[in-house]
């Protein structure tokens, strides 16, 4: 019964406790002062990874995606971010075009360059070719003649002139000997014409002195 009274007293009805109203109050302004500090933080957090501003498309896809609400299974982004986003890859690809057409124009000009060398390089190994030939070139007789084949023909005359050398000496040789041979028949043959001569006038005197002793006799 006393409980009951007291949940009819006006007092308890009509004067609620003042501190408690304050403090329901103080928590209530409390929670939302985190609760927007925390959206705040988290949308700074958000703009500190990334934005649409800077950073590779990858990145600004990341902020997009990120930054963007939630329905279903869809995201919701604004047509400001994506106009934004396009205008971003527009740009990239115009800068990524300047890029290509700069590296095309190194790649053609290193390939030019490697032309003019190349050029220069085949233009060089024929002068080598040519001082070669000439080195080893020379006219003779009025006809270009090169100095392999000059030798090996100054070689092969060489060794026809040394046969014929041979050859001459042989017969030189082996007629010197039939000379010798002739002059020897010949001092032989004079010693036996003189022996002969010799032996003629001896009996020629023999001959001449039994006639005279003949003749004399007879007288």
């Amino acid at each position: 019964m006393k409980q009951k009274a007291r949940l009819l007293n006006p007092r308890f009805c009509l004067n609620p406790n003042p501190q408690r109203m304050k403090n329901r109050l103080f928590s209530l302004l409390l929670g939302l002062f985190i609760l927007v500090s925390g959206i705040a933080l988290a949308q700074d957090s958000n703009e500190r990874q990334g934005s649409l501003q800077s950073g590779t498309i990858d990145s600004q896809f990341d902020y997009l995606y990120r930054v963007s609400n939630n329905y279903q299974e869809y995201k919701v982004v604004r047509r400001s971010y994506l106009d934004q986003l396009k205008s971003n890859i527009m740009d990239s690809i115009q800068t990524m075009r300047g890029e290509v057409l700069e590296m095309k124009g190194e790649v053609q000009a290193r390939q030019d360059s490697i032309q003019s060398i190349q050029a220069l390089l085949n233009q060089t190994e024929a002068e080598k070719q040519e001082a070669i030939e000439a080195k080893d070139n020379f006219s003779f007789l009025g006809m270009g003649i090169h100095k392999a084949v000059y030798s090996t023909f100054m070689w092969v005359l060489v060794a026809a002139l040394a046969v014929a050398l041979a050859f001459f000496s042989f017969k030189y040789f082996r007629s010197f000997s039939k000379i010798k041979r002739a002059e020897k028949d010949l001092v032989d043959l004079q010693e036996e014409f003189e022996q002969h001569r010799k032996n003629t006038l001896e009996r020629e005197r023999k001959l001449k002195r039994e006639l005279i002793d003949a003749q004399m006799g007879k007288s």
